[in-house]
């Protein structure tokens, strides 16, 4: 019998940076063992330029990159989600949406790099940060064993991976 592979749903308000950027990392570094998927509360419409542009300078596909709202995963053609990470940022008073359902979920907040002004330098550094940060939860995200937690056990996990800085 084949292993399963986890379907992942990262959620923010907008699905133009930072869902993105994560379902990107956790399909090109989870490849085989995870399906991840990205989608907002009230989505922008559009993929941010510099999240594309990052993703195609370390190498990571982007060609199912699309801003996409959150309804799409709640219809009967729908994966089934076994993970919902949300990714807004509480600090900047965003609304982080609520997700129902059997699903483990978790909050992994950091700010929006598609928020930062200023100059080139410090725009990309946003961009590069949040990439870092999440790049790094979902590396640690990916390294539990997961067939051999508990429900309560692996909530605390995806909890506490949600608390590190990267």
């Amino acid at each position: 019998m084949a292993d399963k592979i986890y379907n992942v749903l990262f959620i923010c308000t907008g699905n133009s940076a930072r869902s993105i950027l994560a379902e990107a990392i956790i399909n090109q570094l989870g490849a085989g063992r995870f399906k991840g998927y990205s989608a907002g509360s009230l989505p922008r419409g559009e993929v941010n330029p510099r999240a594309i542009a990052l993703l195609k300078t370390l190498g990571i596909p982007t060609d199912d990159a699309r801003s996409k709202s959150w309804d799409e995963f709640t219809g009967p053609d729908a994966p089934a989600l076994d993970f919902i990470i949300t990714v807004c940022d509480n600090a900047a008073d965003e609304v982080c949406p609520v997700w129902p359902g059997e699903s483990v979920t978790a909050h992994w907040g950091l700010p929006d790099p598609a928020a930062v002004t200023g100059t080139e330098a410090e725009t990309s550094l946003a961009f590069s940060d949040a990439f870092r940060v999440l790049r790094n939860r979902i590396s640690l995200f990916l390294n539990l064993q997961i067939r051999s937690l508990d429900r309560l056990s692996l909530q605390a996990r995806l909890t506490a991976i949600g608390n590190t800085t990267g």
